[in-house]
C-alpha cells in the first residue's frame, strides 16, 4: 500500500531539501521506517513529495552524513542499523600512540536506578529528581583498563534497562537501538583535564590524583532528544583522543 502523501514542504521558508530531510526523519522517528528498512527509490520519493529527484538526493545525502541511513550501490538505501563496528567507528575516538585503532572490551561495574541531580537533569531535559539509570563501566584497551565511564540515562526513555556486572558483548548504542528502539545519531563532547578520584583510580589501577583526560558527552537520538550523559576518564599514558576535522 503506498504511503499517504506528506504535507507539502513548500509552505516552509527553509531550503526545500531541508524540509524533505525533516519529513524523512519523521518517518524514522515515528517508527514507519525502522532500522534496516529499505527506503523507496529516489524517483518514488520525489513523486510522492512533489519535489525534484535532485532535492531528494540532497536530503538523503544529509541523512547519510548524520549516520541515519546507509546507501550502497546496487543494494539501495536503508535506515542505519548500529553494529559494534559502526558504533565504534562513529563514536569512539581513542587510538594508540601510533594512531592505530585499538581492540576494545567493556566491563560493566554496576547498573542501578537513581534520581537526576540538577546538572544532569538539565543536560537530559529532565526535572531534578526524575528517575534515571546510572551505569558504571570500564573500557579495556588492548587488554588493559584505560577508560572509566559514568553514564546516566533517563529511565523514561529506557524503561526496564538493566545490565549485569561483567563483560558487555556489544557497544551500548547497539543495545539502545535493539532493546529500546533508540538510535543515537550524534553526540556533543567537551574535553578537559582532571585528576583521578578514588573510584576512578581503583577502576583503572592508577594512583589517586593521576592526570587524566575527562570527556563529557551528551548523546542525542534521531529526534534530537538528549538520551545519555556520559563522563569518560581516560588514561592517556599510552593512548590519545583523536578527532578528525573535515
Amino acid at each position: 500500500m503506498p504511503m499517504p502523501a506528506a504535507p507539502s514542504p513548500r509552505l516552509d521558508a527553509r531550503p526545500l531539501y531541508r524540509q524533505v530531510e525533516d519529513i524523512l526523519i519523521g518517518r524514522i522517528v515515528g517508527g514507519d521506517w525502522p532500522p534496516g528498512h529499505l527506503l523507496p527509490s529516489e524517483p518514488e520519493l520525489a513523486a510522492e513529495l512533489g519535489v525534484s529527484q535532485g532535492t531528494v538526493r540532497k536530503a538523503l545525502a544529509a541523512l547519510e552524513q548524520r549516520h541515519l541511513i546507509d546507501r550502497r550501490q546496487g543494494r539501495g538505501t536503508t535506515v542505519a542499523r548500529h553494529t559494534s563496528e559502526t558504533a565504534r567507528y562513529t563514536f569512539f575516538r581513542v587510538r594508540d600512540l601510533s594512531g592505530r585503532a585499538v581492540v576494545s572490551r567493556i566491563q560493566v561495574v554496576s547498573c542501578v536506578p537513581g534520581t537526576a541531580e540538577s546538572g544532569e537533569a538539565a543536560l537530559l531535559g529532565l526535572e531534578e529528581g526524575a528517575p534515571v539509570i546510572r551505569l558504571r563501566r570500564i573500557r579495556l584497551l588492548d587488554g588493559s583498563p584505560r577508560i572509566f565511564e559514568r553514564c546516566t540515562l533517563s529511565a523514561a526513555v529506557f524503561p526496564g534497562f538493566s545490565l549485569a556486572p561483567g563483560e558487555l558483548p556489544t557497544e551500548l548504542y547497539v543495545l539502545f537501538q535493539r532493546s529500546h528502539g533508540v538510535t543515537v545519531s550524534r553526540a556533543e563532547e567537551e574535553l578537559s583535564a582532571a585528576p583521578a578520584d578514588a573510584e576512578t583510580a581503583a577502576a583503572l589501577g592508577r594512583p589517586e590524583g593521576t592526570p587524566l583526560l575527562m570527556v563529557q558527552r551528551i548523546a542525542y537520538d534521531v529526534a534530537d532528544r538528549a538520551v545519555e550523559v556520559r563522563l569518560s576518564m581516560i588514561d592517556t599514558e599510552r593512548h590519545r583522543y583523536a578527532v578528525r576535522l573535515d
